[in-house]
């Protein structure tokens, strides 16, 4: 026959739920909840995980608009990065509101993003990456010790200055000293590219590069952005054809790639300068940053042959 009185009370049901009231919604700290129920502190914190267990506290993490901190969580899983950040953008955003968005969400990376003692490399004639540079704030303690040019850096005196400020800029804002590769990205032949790369001041750049804790790089198209379009840096039309021929989808500093991401060697790999790319890939953290529809192969390229 049920009781006129209604179900018994579980004691240590409703001892439990007045400790997770007085915790989580009153902020009473547990000492003082083991004072005022003359319980042990230890009894409250197991009583505490208890209440977690029984779905008595639960949490909720209320994610703020333009945040897709799951789905960065999803890419993380799939690709096995350590960090994703996705930015909004409007949809009818054009390239330019694109850059600007992606530059902004990686000034704000990068300003937080390193030790004190890191030596970042950085890839030249990426508008993305100005963007990123022109954006962000001088750090009030050195964050790098130094920033290192990954890819040739001389082109058109015209536009020149934009590669040399990306290593210049960004060595200013993270505190550290800059260094540059005096010479082209792509030359005409591999007899040059050899010559070049005897040169003293260039061995030693290549051997920072060895040394190198960090990269930050754009993942750029087979098709140039205007900035390296200008600079006389872009592979020329012939080479394109033979490229995008190969399976070509993008580039890091000029290091070519199939959407796999399998690297294409070959006449123009040998006459770049840059960093190679078993150097790269041997830095322990290597930071992409791109976005638009434009970038969705050579993004996906770089993702495949992370590693």
């Amino acid at each position: 026959m049920p009781s006129r009185y209604g179900p018994p009370i579980d004691v240590q049901l409703r001892q439990l739920t007045k400790v997770a009231v007085m915790y989580h919604e009153q902020g009473v700290r547990q000492a003082q909840i083991a004072d005022a129920l003359g319980l042990s502190q230890a009894k409250v914190s197991r009583l505490l995980k208890r209440a977690a267990q029984l779905g008595v506290v639960r949490t909720t993490v209320s994610i703020a608009p333009g945040l897709h901190t799951e789905l960065e969580g999803e890419l993380e899983r799939a690709f096995g990065l350590a960090e994703a950040v996705i930015v909004d953008v409007e949809d009818d955003a054009d390239e330019a509101e694109q850059i600007a968005a992606i530059g902004g969400a990686g000034a704000a990376y990068l300003e937080t993003g390193f030790t004190g003692a890191d030596r970042v490399g950085i890839a030249s004639w990426s508008q993305t990456l100005l963007a990123t540079v022109d954006r962000m704030r001088p750090a009030v303690n050195p964050t790098v010790s130094e920033v290192v040019q990954l890819l040739g850096g001389i082109g058109v005196p015209e536009v020149q200055t934009q590669a040399q400020r990306l290593a210049s800029e960004l060595a200013r804002m993270l505190g550290g000293q800059a260094y540059y590769v005096q010479a082209p990205g792509v030359v005409a032949d591999r007899g040059t590219r050899d010559s070049l790369l005897r040169e003293p001041g260039l061995q030693a750049v290549m051997e920072r590069w060895r040394e190198l804790t960090a990269a930050v790089v754009g993942i750029g198209s087979i098709d140039p952005s205007d900035l390296l379009a200008e600079s006389g840096n872009a592979f020329e039309a012939a080479d394109r054809e033979t490229l995008l021929a190969d399976g070509a989808v993008g580039d890091i500093c000029h290091r070519v790639f199939r959407l796999d991401g399998s690297a294409i060697e070959g006449d123009v790999d040998a006459r770049t300068i840059s960093i190679p790319i078993d150097d790269f890939r041997r830095i322990p953290r290597r930071i992409g940053i791109a976005g638009g529809e434009r970038k969705i192969g050579p993004v996906r390229g770089a993702l495949a042959g992370d590693g």
